[in-house]
């Protein structure tokens, strides 16, 4: 099969706002947004199963599912991520999964050399990483490993000459005074051509993802199973109690 025909279904679910694409030969031929207001799993579907008729394409004509694997929300990279193992399931098709922060470094403009990519943790935190610029590739490159910081820490210790991107950047931006260097705000979320053009250099190179295996980008729990978390220690700690007072 030559390049021209690869076809390729696109998931982006690592924000507030999830888009689904179709792209053919390299380019993208029909995009949806997920509706904000509802969850992505409710919505998911039926703008794939749309974007598919307005293509005139059968799931099973698809090469590859390329799938944006956060950090980001835990709701939607959930559901983005299971949709793309089920549909990969399903169809017989690859999987292709990209690290969210890497393709927000990459889509980000060819003048910056070194760039913090920040998102949401929660808690007042916010997962952040370098990318410096490769002279090999051209290309924004990790420099550092992804982890979660105080949000006031990252703000206190970020050089000036340092770039800022990602969807964190609407926590912060105010905080960071008007000085800040900070690409474009249409820039600070994956796209679904930097997601194509990724997953396509993925896809010809041969390096897909097991669709078994694969999981979201996650450095912590939920707030949710975080909560749960604390109700069992809680609860285990005043059985322990308890039983020493019946042990009185």
């Amino acid at each position: 099969m030559t390049g021209i025909e690869l076809r390729f279904l696109i998931i982006e679910t690592s924000g507030r706002i999830g888009q689904v694409a179709f792209a053919e030969g390299g380019r993208i031929r029909a995009s949806r947004r997920l509706d904000e207001a509802r969850r992505h799993a409710r919505d998911l579907v039926p703008q794939v199963s749309a974007l598919f008729a307005e293509c005139t394409c059968r799931p099973k004509k698809i090469d590859a599912v390329i799938v944006s694997l956060g950090p980001g929300s835990y709701t939607g990279l959930r559901v983005g991520v299971m949709s793309a193992k089920t549909f990969a399931y399903a169809t017989g098709c690859r999987v292709v999964g990209i690290e969210s922060f890497a393709a927000i470094a990459r889509q980000s403009p060819s003048d910056i050399t070194v760039l913090d990519v920040i998102a949401d943790a929660q808690q007042d935190k916010v997962y952040v990483q370098r990318f410096e610029r490769d002279h090999d590739s051209g290309y924004l490159v990790a420099s550092s490993t992804l982890e979660i910081v105080p949000l006031a820490a990252w703000v206190s210790k970020r050089g000036k000459d340092v770039w800022a991107a990602g969807p964190g950047l609407r926590l912060c931006q105010a905080r960071l005074g008007e000085k800040c260097l900070c690409v474009p705000a249409d820039l600070w979320d994956p796209r679904p051509e930097t997601l194509l053009q990724m997953g396509l250099e993925c896809y010809r190179a041969g390096d897909f993802d097991n669709f078994w295996s694969l999981e979201p980008i996650y450095l912590r729990p939920s707030s949710a199973e975080e909560k749960w978390r604390d109700k069992q220690a809680s609860n285990s700690g005043n059985g322990m109690m308890n039983g020493l007072g019946a042990a009185e």
